[in-house]
C-alpha cells in the first residue's frame, strides 16, 4: 500500500538536499580552453564566468576576432564541463530519495 507521509517526508528531504546541491555548486570549478590553450575560461557549478585568461601573444588589434572566437569556444567548453558537473553532483546528492520515474531528469531542475 501506498504510504502518503513516508511519500511527503521524502519529497521534504529531496529539497533540503536540493537546497543544498544548489548552494554547493557556487564551490564547483569548471575549466575550458581553446587556442592551444592560449585562451582558459573557468566558470562554476552555477554556470557563472569566473576568470578567463588570455595569452599576451593574442594582444595584437589584428587578431581582434580570433581572440572573440577563442574566449567564446573556450567559455563554452568550460560552459559546457559546468552542466555535466553539476548534473553529477544533484544525481549523487538526490540518489535514492525519490524513485526512479522514466523521463525525469533531476539534472534540469539545476538551471
Amino acid at each position: 500500500m501506498f504510504d502518503m507521509m513516508k511519500m511527503m517526508g521524502k519529497v521534504k528531504e529531496f529539497q533540503t538536499r536540493m537546497k543544498e546541491v544548489q548552494e554547493g555548486l557556487g564551490k564547483l570549478k569548471a575549466y575550458g580552453e581553446s587556442g592551444a590553450g592560449m585562451v582558459k575560461a573557468t566558470v562554476n557549478g552555477k554556470k557563472q564566468l569566473i576568470s578567463v585568461d588570455i595569452d599576451p601573444a593574442l594582444m595584437k588589434a589584428e587578431d581582434k576576432m580570433i581572440l572573440q572566437d577563442l574566449v567564446v569556444a573556450a567559455v563554452n567548453k568550460a560552459m559546457e564541463e559546468a552542466d555535466i558537473m553539476a548534473k553529477e553532483e544533484v544525481r549523487k546528492n538526490t540518489e535514492g530519495l525519490l524513485p526512479n520515474i522514466p523521463g525525469m531528469d533531476l539534472g534540469s531542475l539545476m538551471g
